[in-house]
């Protein structure tokens, strides 16, 4: 796949270094970084600080002579959210505005895009007139608009009835009614809304013989809730699929997805993980609650909680322990939100952002382009993290390289998965964890909900010598 590009500012880039608003070093280094990341290099230069989004965006309205719009208080014609459909506008980054005598105005982040604009005429079978807008604001636009058609919509607990059974939507459709488009996204809200009732954080799909089974994990256990018939089977499959934003038409590969859903006035998010097995795809949820504050999770009192607060403080890892399911990223990401602030250059590198984190820069890998650990490894040094939070490292080389930033005045926080203490001993005696052991600040081990134990380094050396 190609990386993301923006073929208006491809073509005026230079004009950026003739007209003093950058320098070409920064072009250089901005376009190294954007293939990396897979996004354009627009939106580089302005996370970077090289330029101004208001400048950039006065700067191309003066070169193209096409106007700038700013969404950020603008009522579209919903009528003509139909001239284009929600992935169209997604990838190609555009949203109608309205329509007057046959011509459709829509804003783009990128109006040169003379493929996306031909696929919009096609599509629209009207004229296209582009005006300039940013491209957050074009994207935020999108999820504004289109929300309603293409996200599970909001779920609502009742707490004066704490058994839920997801089979009771399943059931209360005949058979025509329950291909509906509008039924597939209730079954989704009640499978999920028995989990978030049962509090259960880990869910899967498996092919079986008469459909798909619905199985939550709970304590390592695994609990069959129930059946989708083989009828609903596809279309349930292809919808969760695509309110994850993954390609419902390929199943022999392996995919990751992002799920975004409401519970009552909570925002919560799922990653959703399509596997292929010889049975057919496997598809697996997992849900993340919003992070607490640290003084409000149970288990940390003030002496924890500055003890971790110390170890931010100086070079070395915290390393954040527990069981499957115990709640290590949420404790990280309740660090995270608390250590955040302008002064400090706080990144991530994950698998999935489970929560858009305010003053965190977050960067989520996708293999799907190439943009996987390794490349995440050779430029994210330019960006000078202070603080970096790494999901588990499987290679001796990435950890070793993670490990060597903190020899570079680095703080890091990654997690390990071990059942207990002993447990936990016993995989860092091994020869290829010396280094990793020997710059340890910090272990935070999460036994249960209720208890968190935090280890300092001098208590460490104490454990480990």
């Amino acid at each position: 796949m190609e990386f993301v590009r923006n073929k208006t500012l491809e073509k005026l880039k230079y004009d950026l270094v003739r007209d003093n608003l950058i320098k070409y070093e920064d072009l250089e280094i901005a376009e190294q970084v954007a293939s990396v990341q897979n996004v354009n290099i627009g939106q580089v230069l302005i996370s970077s600080g090289i330029i101004t989004e208001e400048k950039l965006l006065k700067f191309l309205e003066n070169k193209l002579h096409i106007p700038y719009v700013n969404l950020d208080d603008y009522s579209l014609d919903k009528k003509c959210l139909s001239y284009i459909n929600f992935n169209n506008a997604q990838k190609y980054k555009v949203i109608p505005l309205f329509e007057i005598e046959g011509i459709l105005t829509v804003a783009m982040s990128d109006p040169l895009d003379l493929f996306a604009i031909d696929k919009i005429v096609e599509d629209a079978k009207c004229e296209i007139e582009p005006v300039i807008s940013s491209e957050n604001a074009v994207l935020k636009k999108i999820e504004e608009y289109y929300s309603s058609n293409n996200t599970v919509g909001q779920i609502f607990i009742d707490e004066n009835r704490p058994k839920y059974d997801w089979r009771e939507v399943l059931n209360s459709e005949n058979v025509s009614s329950s291909l509906s488009d509008e039924h597939i996204q209730k079954l989704i809200r009640a499978i999920l809304k028995q989990a978030i009732t049962e509090d259960i954080h880990e869910l899967f799909f498996e092919h079986v013989q008469n459909g798909l089974s619905v199985t939550f994990r709970k304590d390592s256990q695994n609990i069959l809730t129930g059946e989708i018939p083989g009828i609903l089977t596809s279309a349930f499959i292809a919808k969760l699929k695509t309110l994850s934003n993954l390609d419902p038409s390929v199943s022999e590969l392996p995919q990751l997805g992002k799920l975004s859903f409401k519970v009552d006035n909570t925002a919560l998010i799922a990653s959703i993980s399509a596997f292929p097995t010889i049975h057919g795809e496997r598809i697996s949820i997992k849900i993340y609650k919003p992070p607490k504050k640290l003084q409000d999770i149970k288990g940390l009192d003030t002496k924890k909680i500055n003890t971790i607060k110390a170890s931010i403080q100086q070079p070395g890892i915290i390393l954040v322990c527990g069981s499957g399911l115990s709640g290590k990223t949420h404790m990280i990401y309740s660090i995270l939100s608390d250590i955040a602030t302008e002064n400090k250059n706080v990144m991530t590198i994950e698998s999935i952002t489970k929560y858009n984190l305010e003053n965190v820069n977050q960067c989520e890998l996708n293999e799907h382009i190439g943009f996987n650990l390794d490349k995440a490894m050779r430029f994210i040094e330019f960006q000078s993290p202070d603080i970096l939070y790494f999901e588990g490292i499987t290679t001796k080389e990435g950890l070793d390289y993670f490990t060597s930033l903190v020899f570079k005045n680095k703080t890091l926080i990654t997690e390990f998965l071990a059942e207990n203490i002993a447990d936990l001993m016993k995989k860092l005696s091994l020869n290829e964890f010396s280094m990793f052991k020997s710059t340890l600040s910090c272990l935070i081990f999460i036994h249960n909900k209720e208890s968190v134990e935090v280890f300092d380094k001098q208590a460490l050396e104490k454990y480990f010598g």
